[in-house]
């Protein structure tokens, strides 16, 4: 997930009552709930390819995020001592009690982070397998609205506070405002609707003095509606998967089995889901829509398997570093040459389809390398 969704969850649960059992407890919190993303610090030393191979990679593993938890609170903790030993004073932070809020808070992380389709390598440095939960988009504005409203009336009592979500409320609504732009969201307008009528309300709540009257239920109140929201999805998704595969068993061909196949969800739009599969032969993608009859919404993508000149063109470039890293982290990887009937260097054109085309640039999502030309006319596609 994104970091604010992450940061909305440390923030929530401080206010849930964790913010209690130490000074200091709240920005842990918020510092934990991100703290596995540390592993972007390895664009200071790599490429993008080096990301990609490490990106939700041990930091996102129990292993990792075990360390990270019992690490965090330490370092909090040793701050703390060296600056009241600096002012002569006591330390204020309760080691004990910041060790409970980094194990809790910490762990949420890589359960979020594996609700996408990205996925999440939990069992790192023994095994490397890839799992995916299927059920949110990586960014998510229900999400926004549900965690970011309940810590909104229960942390706006100052005046910078209120100045402070007065402007994450504004950019984020200007955000949703201008999503139509975007190809990437469906049902643009319920959306929009549901957002702004949203911030009205919560904005009354806060006028009436809720969190004065229900205090920290309101925290319970919104994960309780976000576990809702992901049964809600959950059961979403299985209806994708069932009608992905009736649909997908109407377009191959006669003997053509389906070995594995993938509901992925969308920006936004909980009746619209992506669906990936693979046959024996090709894989194939195409977007339905949730009750309705006339699916799917897009006409469907067809990549055969790579096979004579492309197979032997791959069998090279995948002894190369980009294409060893993109190939182990693909979910539905496909290829084409750029110029099948080419004279002397072409392109191999390398995506996971879970998420754009060969051809079409999308940073890590696709990958490019110059190959000398095959001997046969034979494409990828």
């Amino acid at each position: 997930m994104d970091n604010l969704t992450h940061s909305l969850v440390g923030l929530t649960a401080a206010k849930a009552g964790l913010d209690k059992v130490s000074p200091g407890a709240t920005t842990l919190c918020i510092l934990a709930a991100n703290a596995p993303d540390v592993d972007v610090a390895i664009l200071l030393f790599g490429d993008r390819w080096t990301y990609l191979h490490h990106h939700r990679g041990i930091t996102h593993a129990m292993v990792g995020v075990a360390v990270l938890a019992l690490l965090l609170p330490l370092i909090v903790h040793g701050v703390d001592r060296l600056w009241a030993r600096f002012r002569n004073q006591p330390a204020k932070t309760k080691l004990r009690g910041l060790m409970l809020v980094s194990i809790i808070v910490t762990a949420t992380h890589p359960l979020l982070d594996w609700t996408n389709n990205y996925g999440v390598r939990f069992f790192l440095p023994w095994s490397s397998k890839w799992y995916y939960g299927d059920l949110v988009y990586i960014i998510d504005p229900y999400l926004w609205l549900i965690l970011g409203g309940a810590s909104f009336l229960l942390s706006a009592k100052t005046r910078s506070g209120k100045v402070i979500w007065a402007v994450v409320a504004v950019v984020l609504t200007l955000l949703v405002i201008g999503v139509p732009v975007s190809r990437n969201i469906v049902n643009t307008r319920f959306l929009t609707v549901v957002w702004i009528s949203a911030v009205v309300i919560f904005i009354a709540l806060f006028a009436l003095g809720a969190s004065q009257k229900f205090g920290n239920k309101i925290a319970f109140a919104a994960f309780a509606l976000v576990l809702f929201y992901w049964t809600f999805l959950g059961y979403a998704h299985s209806r994708a998967v069932a009608n992905s595969h009736a649909y997908a068993s109407t377009i191959v061909a006669t003997g053509e089995p389906i070995y594995r196949l993938a509901a992925m969800p969308t920006l936004a739009s909980p009746l619209h889901w992506d669906s990936v599969f693979e046959t024996d032969r090709a894989t194939y993608r195409f977007t339905l829509r949730l009750m309705s009859d006339n699916f799917p919404t897009t006409k469907v993508i067809r990549y055969e398997k790579p096979s004579g000149p492309l197979a032997e063109v791959l069998e090279k470039v995948s002894q190369e570093r980009p294409a060893r890293i993109f190939l182990g982290f693909a979910r539905f990887p496909v290829a084409q040459l750029a110029d099948p009937h080419c004279t002397t260097q072409t392109l191999v054109q390398l995506a996971d389809l879970r998420y754009t085309e060969p051809g079409r640039r999308r940073g890590t999502f696709a990958l490019e390398l110059p190959v000398d030309c095959p001997t046969s006319d034979e494409g990828g596609r």
